[in-house]
């Protein structure tokens, strides 16, 4: 049984209103509070990792001055626990003066040279330990969205906009970047993200969350260690019938 399907505030009324959540309810076929075990898991692991990233974000730090000047840290607004706003820090990996699509792809011309080895590497996301250890974000779960990309969302996948998000994640793991270019007639890639990835992400997502035990936490957790390090890719493909005539209606948009 899903969840009644309630608009998500706008933008705009998230903005003037962050301490009030939307009246979202969860289906009774997953876990959106972290348990005790995870949560202890999480201020163990968030703060070690953030002792040892240090240097590593120093240095993170210095190469993108170095290369694009400031600011290091990005911060947008992004929807937490029971999908109320709060702001999320990675470190900068695009071009501050450029605009463009909501979602980013890996072949984004926005990317600076540095941001696409801190991408690659996830050392860009270091900075979200610390909202780790605040218990705004666990080690593992859905990413926090985007409050523009959150609003388009369609039932059944709201249900992971009200779990806490996650540092990483099978979303995060199977559909990452690379999934997020579209194939030859779509022009549009916040598009193809909603009208395609969502779906996959957030059936994952959702597949963690119906049974978001302590094994499979340090799963998920492991496979980022593989993955990071380069020895396992993960990332599934993606199958889009009729994705040319599709990416030609949508682009009329």
């Amino acid at each position: 049984m899903t969840a009644p399907a309630h608009r998500l505030p706008t933008t705009r009324s998230m903005t003037r209103r962050r301490d009030v959540a939307p009246r979202e309810a969860a289906s009774p076929d997953i876990v959106v509070r972290v348990s005790t075990a995870r949560r202890v898991l999480d201020l163990l692991v968030a703060s070690a990792m953030l002792v040892l990233s240090l240097p590593v974000l120093a240095l993170a730090a210095l190469l993108i001055l170095l290369e694009d000047g400031g600011p290091v840290i990005f911060r947008q607004i992004r929807l937490g626990e029971g999908a109320r706003p709060f702001t999320v820090y990675k470190l900068r990996t695009m071009r501050s003066s450029e605009r463009g699509p909501a979602v980013t792809a890996t072949d984004d011309p926005r990317i600076t040279r540095v941001g696409t080895w801190l991408r690659r590497l996830s050392i860009d996301e270091l900075p979200q330990l610390w909202q780790v250890l605040r218990g705004q974000m666990t080690l593992v779960g859905p990413r926090p969205e985007s409050q523009e990309l959150a609003s388009r969302y369609v039932q059944p996948f709201r249900t992971v906009l009200l779990a806490r998000p996650g540092l990483t994640g099978p979303a995060q793991l199977f559909y990452r970047e690379a999934s997020a270019v579209p194939p030859p007639g779509w022009t549009d890639t916040d598009a193809w993200y909603l009208s395609v990835l969502v779906p996959l992400r957030s059936q994952a997502d959702l597949d963690y969350l119906a049974d978001p035990t302590l094994a499979r936490t340090l799963r998920y957790l492991a496979l980022t260690g593989l993955f990071v390090t380069g020895l396992a890719d993960l990332q599934r493909s993606v199958d889009a019938p009729g994705a040319t005539a599709q990416g030609q209606a949508g682009s009329g948009t």
